[in-house]
C-alpha cells in the first residue's frame, strides 16, 4: 500500500519535446546552411557556440544509450561494428554509434546525418579513438579537434587549484577557438561564446542543486525518472533552453518536497547506484520499486552534469557554488570553463578508486540510502576503473553492497533472471519481503 502521495512531474511533457527537438535540430541543420558537429558529451560544448546560432551538436554517449534501449536496433549496429572488425570488449556506447554510421541509421529516423567536423575531449582512453575513427567512418575528410583534459583534472581532496592545470587546458580552448574558424570559414562571436559559457555553468550547478533535492523522504525523483533528466547536460550543457529548463525543475522538485510528492508512493528503503545501467532494462528499477526500494541517484546521475565540492570535514558533497561574477572576455571564459570542468566528480575517480569511494559514501550518508547495487560494467572501462575496490572501501565503511555483471550498451552481456535473483536476495537482506503481487517484468 502507498505510504506517500505521487504524481507525475509537471514538466516532463517539455522534457520530451526538448529531446527531441535537440535529434530534429541536428538532422535538419544543413537544411538553412547550418553547422553539424559530433563529440563526447563530456566536451567544451561552449565553446562550438561561437561559430553561431545555426551550429548543432550531437554528442555519442546520449545516443549511444539511446541506440541501446533499443535492443533490437542496439543489436544491429554491434553487429555492424562488429562485422567492421571493431573488437566487442571496446566501449559499448562507441560501438553503437560506429555501427549506426556504418549501417547508415539513424536511431530516431533516417539516415545517418553526417558531422562537419569533430569537436572533443580525452580523459578515457576511448575518447580520442572514437572520434577518430568516426571521422574516417563519415568519409575521412571530416577535421577533428580534441581537448586532452587527463593531465588537467585534479583530485577534489586536494586544497591547491593548480593554476598551471587549469591554463594547460584553457590554452587548448583558445587553440580550438582559432581551429574551428579556420574549418569552418567562419567568423568567431564571442558574445554568443560568452553567453553559452554562463548557461554551461549555472545549467551544471543548477543540477547539482537539484540532486540536493532528493535527500528529502521520501525522494521526490527516482533514478529511472532522473535518467531522462540529467540527460540536457550531456547533450548540451551550454543550451539555454536547456539550462532554464533546469531552472523550472528545480522549482518544481522543491515543490514537491514541501508537499511530501513522493516518486515511489510505497518507498521503504533507499538505495544508490553507481555507474551507467543496463540502458536495455531499466525495467529492474520499476521491478525493485514493487518492493518499496527506490534508487535516489549515483555518483554518476549527480556528478556527470552537476559540479560539486567534496567537504572532507564533514564527508560530505555540496554543489559547487556560481562564479562571482560572469566571463567578460573569451580569455575569461575559456579559463573559467577550464576550472569549472576540472573539477568534474566523474574525471576524479581516475586518480585513484579512493576518491569516487569516498564520494560514494557521502553520497549514501548524507542521502539516506540502505544499500548500494554497483554495476561491474564491461561496456565503459572509464567509469567502471577500481570499482572492486570501491565495493571494498564502501564496505568498510558501514555499507551494504551487491554487485552484478553486466554492460550499460550490449544486452548480450546481461543476464536478466540472474540479476533478479540477486536483487530478490539483497532486498530481503535490506528488510524488505517479496510482495505476493509481482508482476511480469
Amino acid at each position: 500500500m502507498a505510504e506517500y502521495q505521487t504524481e507525475p512531474l509537471k514538466c516532463w511533457q517539455k522534457a520530451k519535446e526538448l529531446r527531441n527537438n535537440y535529434y530534429k535540430n541536428y538532422v535538419t541543420a544543413r537544411d538553412n546552411g547550418g553547422l553539424r558537429w559530433m563529440g563526447s558529451a563530456w566536451a567544451f560544448d561552449a565553446v562550438p557556440a561561437g561559430l553561431g546560432k545555426d551550429v548543432y551538436c550531437i554528442t555519442g554517449e546520449p545516443y549511444g544509450a539511446s541506440c541501446a534501449f533499443d535492443k533490437p536496433l542496439s543489436a544491429k549496429f554491434l553487429k555492424a561494428a562488429e562485422n567492421f572488425g571493431f573488437a566487442r570488449d571496446l566501449c559499448a556506447y562507441m560501438r553503437n554509434y560506429w555501427g549506426s554510421i556504418l549501417a547508415d541509421e539513424f536511431a530516431f529516423g533516417g539516415k545517418y546525418p553526417r558531422a562537419d567536423f569533430g569537436w572533443s575531449q580525452h580523459i578515457c582512453c576511448s575518447h580520442a579513438k572514437w572520434y577518430q575513427n568516426a571521422c574516417e567512418l563519415e568519409g575521412g575528410n571530416v577535421p577533428l579537434f580534441v581537448v586532452d583534459v587527463g593531465a588537467g583534472a585534479y583530485p577534489p581532496f586536494e586544497p591547491e587549484m593548480y593554476e598551471h592545470r587549469v591554463k594547460y587546458v584553457a590554452d587548448q580552448l583558445m587553440d580550438g577557438i582559432e581551429w574551428l574558424e579556420k574549418v569552418t570559414d567562419r567568423k568567431y562571436n564571442d558574445e554568443l561564446f560568452l553567453e553559452a559559457a554562463w548557461n554551461d555553468i549555472r545549467s551544471t550547478n543548477k543540477w547539482a542543486e537539484i540532486c540536493m533535492l532528493n535527500r528529502a523522504i521520501p525522494t521526490p525523483m527516482d533514478e529511472k525518472t532522473i535518467y531522462s533528466l540529467y540527460v540536457f547536460g550531456v547533450l548540451q550543457k551550454s543550451n539555454g533552453e536547456f539550462a532554464n529548463f533546469y531552472d523550472e525543475l528545480y522549482d518544481e522538485v522543491k515543490d514537491r518536497v514541501n508537499r511530501g510528492i513522493a516518486a515511489v508512493g510505497n518507498e521503504k528503503v533507499r538505495w544508490m547506484s553507481d555507474t551507467q545501467p543496463p540502458w536495455g532494462f531499466l525495467k529492474i528499477y520499476r521491478y525493485m520499486e514493487m518492493w518499496g526500494a527506490v534508487s535516489v541517484g549515483s555518483l554518476y546521475t549527480y556528478g556527470l552534469t552537476g559540479m560539486w565540492l567534496y567537504d572532507e570535514k564533514n564527508s560530505d558533497l555540496k554543489p559547487r557554488p556560481l562564479p562571482p561574477t560572469k566571463p567578460r572576455t573569451r580569455e575569461e571564459a575559456c579559463m573559467m570553463l577550464a576550472d569549472w570542468h576540472l573539477s568534474k566528480p566523474e574525471y576524479q575517480h581516475f586518480y585513484h578508486p579512493e576518491y569516487k569511494t569516498k564520494m560514494m559514501d557521502a553520497i549514501a550518508k548524507n542521502w539516506k540510502c540502505d544499500g548500494i547495487i554497483l554495476h561491474y560494467n564491461r561496456g565503459c572501462e572509464g567509469l567502471s576503473i577500481g570499482i572492486a575496490e570501491n565495493r571494498l572501501g564502501l564496505i568498510e565503511r558501514g555499507n551494504k553492497v551487491m554487485t552484478y555483471e553486466g554492460n550499460m550498451g550490449d544486452e548480450q552481456e546481461f543476464d536478466e533472471t540472474a540479476t533478479i535473483n540477486r536483487i530478490d536476495i539483497f532486498l530481503e537482506t535490506l528488510g524488505l519481503q517479496k510482495p505476493t503481487n509481482l508482476t511480469e517484468l
